[in-house]
């Protein structure tokens, strides 16, 4: 094939402007045009099988609605709303709400414990707490630890200390003005554990969204195509449901498609079917399932597939040959942390893909595999791989994480001057794509865990350009 990869990567450059919200890019701006607003932005089905269409004007409306709700309980820019829903369209609303005001997302999944929702609660010093019927008990408990959440909103759930989300929309306007937001503003403080048990709350500008873009496109395949559809069984309250699949389907105007419940191989294929997905990001785990289950799914599935992404350990060759062989699609490994989402993968339609590999740096992101000196190592050799503050062209990286919340330290031991260290392990052969090769212990317990005063939220020598947001064509598709 026709290796495209050093003519993309040599002439991307980023385009990030001075302000930036992701409410107004993925939702909002669609919803300002009649046509586009007619577009289905969201495909629902609930635990019962209940389906819900929403397009991009009813989701506007109502997270304008809320925005507007939030304003009148208190809630300011830079304040902390914990989000905490099963995966269904006023989940979105909710996070579009809370992006509008200019508030920091807190998503936390719904199968987290009562003493980990908490734990984490108190660390984000949230007040505030949208949540629903399924959600709604385990956060009452964990409200019994933290009294400080003085405000929830539940939908579908009723109790003393809820305020019913019904109530609170029908007071409120669907016309609300979304402040300017600088694009290096936080929106999302998202927890992850640690090896050793112990939760960091990573916080996210808006501009990790442009960040996040290139991966996404190559690894879908030049996402979007005209009737391109989304879906994911990701759980939307974490990164990878957040910035593999939610967020970029809204930034290009498409459409998603969210199902509670747990995930299963008949069900998946049966959703992709439903749906005619085109697009997915699926774990490897998951892929492995779908094999061993049914490992001749086309015979029993029409299927429009064209694109798989997957993340999170190397694909097993025997997976990996069968969605090229049975699903006709070659899956795109790919490589980031909750840090630094999607910085490097494969898109196999436009450079060569080697099963096994993390694949090469996807344009804009500047990695490299460096020595305990901060050197980089030579081709073969086993290193930390790194990610640049700034490209090849001195440009801010945007999806590079603003720090460890109320964490300074770690923060700190997260970078080695102008690298952002991953501490996982790999090498890069000649053609730079890299192999992974295990994880850093060293620096996992170099990165102390104690809590200190909250950390600032912007990073020494880290600024954003003005320019404009990506160039995009009438359907959205990234120029890179």
């Amino acid at each position: 094939m026709n290796d495209q990869y050093s003519e993309l990567y040599s002439s991307y450059q980023w385009l990030v402007p001075s302000t930036f919200n992701i409410a107004e890019a993925c939702v909002h701006r669609w919803a300002e045009n009649p046509h586009e607003g007619r577009r289905i932005a969201l495909y629902c089905e609930d635990e019962f099988g209940q389906r819900t269409v929403w397009t991009y004007t009813r989701l506007s409306e109502v997270s304008r609605q809320l925005a507007n709700g939030l304003v009148k309980m208190g809630v300011a820019q830079g304040d902390r709303v914990a989000l905490v829903m099963a995966r269904r369209p006023e989940m979105v609303a909710a996070y579009m709400a809370i992006f509008s005001v200019g508030a920091i997302a807190v998503p936390l999944s719904a199968q987290l414990e009562t003493s980990v929702l908490s734990v984490c609660l108190r660390d984000a010093q949230a007040r505030v707490a949208v949540v629903d019927a399924v959600t709604g008990p385990g956060l009452l408990k964990a409200k019994a630890q933290f009294p400080a959440l003085t405000q929830i909103i539940g939908l579908g759930f009723q109790h003393d200390w809820v305020i019913p989300w019904r109530t609170l929309l029908a007071r409120q306007p669907v016309i609300f003005k979304v402040p300017q937001t600088r694009a290096s503003s936080p929106a999302l403080l998202l927890y992850r554990s640690q090896g050793n048990g112990a939760l960091k709350g990573v916080l996210l500008p808006h501009c990790a969204l442009i960040g996040n873009l290139p991966g996404f496109v190559a690894s879908q395949n030049w996402f979007p195509n005209r009737r391109d559809i989304f879906w994911s069984p990701a759980d939307w309250a974490r990164s990878g449901g957040l910035l593999n699949a939610l967020l970029p389907t809204l930034y290009f105007g498409h459409g998603i498609v969210g199902v509670a419940g747990q995930f299963s191989a008949p069900k998946a294929f049966k959703i992709m079917e439903r749906y005619q997905v085109t697009n997915t990001f699926l774990s490897p785990e998951a892929l492995t399932t779908m094999m061993m289950e049914i490992s001749s799914p086309r015979e029993h599935y029409q299927l429009a597939l064209r694109a798989i992404m997957t993340t999170g350990e190397p694909l097993e060759r025997t997976v990996f040959d069968w969605c090229k062989d049975t699903l006709a699609v070659t899956p795109n490994e790919t490589f980031g942390q909750t840090e630094m989402n999607c910085v490097a993968g494969n898109s196999h339609q436009k450079w060569p893909t080697k099963p096994g590999s993390m694949g090469r740096p996807y344009p804009g992101h500047r990695l490299a595999v460096l020595d305990s000196s901060g050197q980089p190592c030579p081709a073969g050799v086993v290193g930390n791989i790194a990610l640049n503050k700034y490209d090849i062209y001195g440009h801010p990286e945007p999806v590079l994480f603003l720090g460890y919340w109320r964490n300074a330290p770690a923060t700190e031991a997260k970078f080695m001057g102008d690298w952002c260290l991953t501490g996982d392990l790999a090498s890069a052969d000649v053609h730079g794509n890299f192999w992974y090769a295990g994880h850093d212990d060293i620096q996992g317990q170099q990165e102390e865990t104690r809590h200190t005063p909250p950390c600032t939220h912007s990073l020494p020598g880290v600024t954003i350009s003005g320019s404009s947001i990506p160039d995009s064509d009438t359907h959205g598709n990234l120029s890179i």
